[in-house]
């Protein structure tokens, strides 16, 4: 799975490398090792995962320096065994020292958060409920963050308040209530612009069922309730729920019927996945 957008992804790992290498670069490889040195490494996974982030990993290497040779062993949203190697980097010593600690970021970063995003598809995989992420990401990352959810199996929510009309619970008490929040919104959205509401009673929903919406969000709704919620709509809109989702409550809440489940902790709680860079000194360096 490649990421989208090669123009954003520079920019991202361009911004990393700026942070990391500061005013004066990598003084610790310069000062050590000759810079005729050439070094070979591989990029091995520590422990099972899921991968993602092999492209960021690429352009810091050759970012740092265009003469590094990145050869890829595996793809974005392959499975990963510990101790699998999932690329090899070869070139000048130093670029590759300095170029390290970016890559590995953005691979254990954004492979942490397709692993667990793995983790919550399987959960649901026997219904037809998909999990979808939120826009709880990291900033500035939020692009990459969502490519991860993908490689994982799971859906992207909104990339930006642009993308679509979200009314939240405190849209609809500025608003005035469900209904006027409804009205307000399709009267400003354009033709191709879905609307979605969030309601956290059954008397909230029966509103919206009768005023029509794109897509429903049932929020921190016990199982029991969303059952009966997913009930109420038979189909006129798309149900969504969200809050309170984890990995120990994620399937009864699918089991409910409803045809997504957002679930923020795939992008603000993923531990990161521990890759590694294992490099010896090429024999004629």
């Amino acid at each position: 799975m490649q990421f989208g957008n090669p123009l954003l992804l520079i920019d991202i790992v361009r911004a990393a490398l700026i942070e990391d290498l500061g005013r004066a670069g990598d003084i610790t490889s310069a000062a050590c090792i000759p810079a005729q040195r050439t070094a070979t490494a591989q990029l091995v996974a520590r422990r099972a995962g899921r991968l993602a982030g092999l492209a960021a990993a690429e352009a810091a290497f050759r970012l740092t320096d265009e003469r590094i040779r990145f050869t890829a062993h595996r793809h974005d949203g392959d499975a990963l065994a510990a101790g699998e190697a999932i690329a090899t980097v070869a070139g000048p010593a130093r670029a590759v020292l300095a170029a390290e600690r970016v890559a590995l970021n953005f691979l254990g970063r954004l492979s942490g958060i397709a692993t667990l995003t793995a983790a919550y598809a399987a959960e649901v995989a026997h219904t037809r409920t998909r999990i979808c992420d939120t826009r709880k990401t990291t900033p500035g990352l939020r692009a990459l963050e969502k490519h991860a959810v993908a490689c994982g199996g799971g859906l992207n929510h909104r990339f930006g308040l642009d993308d679509a009309i979200l009314i939240k619970d405190n849209h609809i008490a500025v608003a005035g209530g469900v209904r006027p929040a409804l009205r307000a919104a399709k009267a400003a959205a354009g033709h191709l612009v879905k609307i979605e509401i969030e309601v956290d009673t059954l008397d909230q929903l029966a509103e919206v069922i009768a005023e029509g919406a794109d897509v429903v969000m049932l929020d921190n709704m016990a199982p029991g309730m969303l059952a009966e919620a997913v009930a109420m709509v038979g189909g006129r809109m798309r149900t969504e729920a969200s809050g309170g989702v984890d990995l120990t409550s994620v399937r009864a809440i699918a089991e409910t019927g409803v045809d997504a489940i957002s679930v923020g902790a795939l992008t603000h709680s993923a531990p990161v996945l521990d890759i590694g860079l294992d490099i010896a000194v090429d024999a004629a360096g």
